[in-house]
Formats: structure tokens, C-alpha cells, sequence
């Protein structure tokens, strides 16, 4: 599994990004799904644009889970494949966006994307 951290460079570190990109990582150990993180804006509408970042996942776009963070529009997106879909319904997947929308209201772009990565893997791992 290759794990993506797509980014604004001008809007994480670079250990930052190793952060998420390891949270990532961990969900994958965990679930066997494939995770990927965007943070940057939205070219057109953002949920279309969104579908087709999680579309460029290829091969493993079934089993894909996709979040989306444009920090100066304050959204966020998580699309989900078939496959992931059926370990992640839509209220478990606003759950996480719900919990994650908190963190980075406290400034913490980072701890939000980590907190929504988590709250994920544990709800995917509970459904195999």
C-alpha cells in the first residue's frame, strides 16, 4: 500500500505531513483499507473535485477512503469506495468529520486529520 499525503507545501510541515502520513499508515495496518489524505483547495466544486481525487486511486478505489481538507474554506470531505463504504457508512463517516471540524476550530490542522483517521480505522476495523 502507498500512502499519499497530497498538500499546499505552504500549509503543513514536513513533519506534520509524516504525522498524517503515518496516521494513515496505521489505518491501513488495521483495516486493509487504503487511505489517502488532500489538503489544498478545491479546483471547481468541491465535492466533484473530491470524487475525482478519490477516482485517481486507481486499482484500489473500492477500498479507498478519501479526506478532503481545504483549511481556508473550512471543508471537508470524506469519499469513501464500495467496498470501504460497507465498513463506513455515511453517519459513522460524519461522525469523524464532525470530531474533526472541532479539533481544527482549535487551530490544529494536523490533530483534526489525525483525529478523523482514527475514528475511521476504529469504525472499519469493527467491520471487517
Amino acid at each position: 500500500m502507498v500512502t499519499e499525503v497530497a498538500t499546499d507545501m505552504r500549509t503543513l510541515t514536513s513533519t506534520q505531513i509524516d504525522g498524517v502520513r503515518e496516521a494513515l499508515r496505521a489505518a491501513e495496518r488495521r483495516t486493509g483499507l487504503r487511505f489517502a489524505a488532500y489538503l489544498g483547495p478545491a479546483i471547481g466544486p468541491r465535492r466533484h473535485f473530491s470524487e475525482r481525487l478519490h477516482a485517481a486511486l486507481g486499482d484500489e478505489v473500492d477500498r479507498a477512503v478519501l479526506i478532503f481538507v481545504d483549511s481556508e474554506k473550512k471543508a471537508l470531505e470524506i469519499v469513501t469506495g464500495s467496498e470501504a463504504r460497507r465498513r463506513l457508512p455515511d453517519e459513522k463517516c460524519r461522525m469523524a468529520a464532525m470530531s474533526m471540524a472541532t479539533v481544527f476550530s482549535g487551530g490544529d490542522l494536523v490533530g483534526g486529520i489525525v483525529t478523523g483517521v482514527w475514528m475511521l480505522a476504529d469504525q472499519a476495523s469493527r467491520h471487517p
